[in-house]
């Protein structure tokens, strides 16, 4: 079903739309002259929360209407009114997943906050394994990391990560006795939340690594994957907010994955830098070396991405 409500916003726009194929409408490209209506437009959003758009002159092209507004620089107005259209349809095959990811959790019972000093082994343990690992006390408290001496996190830090509204909605631990069989535990619930939501400022360049010692070494606007790819509610709120520069931290043996993430934010005409890691994650480099790779590290162009896909058939 076609959405007339987005149709009229675009014709508000690009002027009168005429019907090619399926649920496309093909407009009079802003982006070059032609006697032709060459630009089309998808105004049936799919799944993904996308409308794909090709100007098939200029060859500019894109996977929202987002992402068209922001090429034509168009007034706030006209993003408040496309959000307020698409809100509902953008997400209504994902919101019944996504209502079923949002799991009441919570802090182990036996969680005890490292910023309150103790005088047991464990935290003092606790303490040396942190600071091993370049987290200072400021970090402790700014991240609100904690430590459990039993229970079944015991000897074990543990990270909260908390959502913009301040709410819990995940955490991490890693054992800080290196003779642990189990270095790591997490909860099982779902990982498509927002690592760190309550400290991202999304009119500010953000930075995506794989973990959360990762992010807290990072410090600047850093947001988790807790993993090597990036979760659907991360996907649609950094396209949502207009953020309009990433940097892609992942490790190196996740080339690929970084790869796809910046195809798919490159899409939505988002300026993405691809930052290469070698041998040693975001942690293990240290703030300052990581900082450096950052500001270092040139925009990803989509020369260097064909290059890559290419070079990956030989392999």
């Amino acid at each position: 079903m076609k959405n007339l409500k987005l149709l009229q916003l675009l014709e508000s726009v690009l002027g009168k739309g005429k019907q090619t194929s399926g649920n496309n409408i093909a407009f009079f490209s802003p982006f070059t002259s032609h006697y032709k209506p060459k630009l089309e437009i998808d105004i049936n959003t799919d799944s993904n929360g996308q409308n794909p758009w090709h100007c098939w002159i200029s060859d500019k092209k894109g996977r929202s209407i987002h992402s068209l507004f922001k090429q034509l620089n168009l007034s706030k107005d006209k993003f408040e009114k496309l959000g307020k259209i698409i809100e509902r349809s953008k997400y209504r095959n994902l919101s019944t997943e996504i209502t079923k990811n949002e799991e009441q959790i919570q802090l182990p019972e036996e969680f005890k906050p490292l910023w309150l000093k103790n005088n047991t082994p464990d935290y003092r343990n606790a303490i040396y394994y942190l600071q091993k690992r370049g987290i200072t006390i400021f970090d402790i408290i700014r991240y609100r990391i904690g430590y459990a001496e039993d229970g079944l996190y015991s000897g074990k830090i543990i990270i909260p990560s908390y959502d913009e509204n301040g709410q819990l909605n995940y955490f991490v631990s890693r054992a800080f006795y290196e003779n642990d069989p189990y270095k790591h535990k997490n909860p099982k619930v779902s990982k498509d939340i927002i690592g760190f939501g309550m400290l991202i400022n999304w009119n500010e360049p953000i930075t995506l690594c794989e973990g959360a010692f990762d992010a807290i070494t990072i410090k600047r606007n850093a947001i988790p994957l807790f993993g090597k790819q990036i979760n659907p509610k991360l996907r649609m709120k950094i396209i949502e907010e207009g953020v309009k520069e990433i940097n892609i931290c992942l490790d190196n043996d996740a080339i690929i994955n970084a790869k796809n993430i910046a195809k798919t934010f490159m899409g939505e005409g988002i300026t993405v830098h691809l930052v290469k890691l070698d041998k040693q994650d975001p942690n293990e480099l240290g703030y300052k070396k990581i900082t450096e790779k950052i500001q270092d590290t040139y925009q990803f162009s989509f020369e260097e991405m064909m290059h890559m896909e290419i070079n990956s058939l030989w392999k």
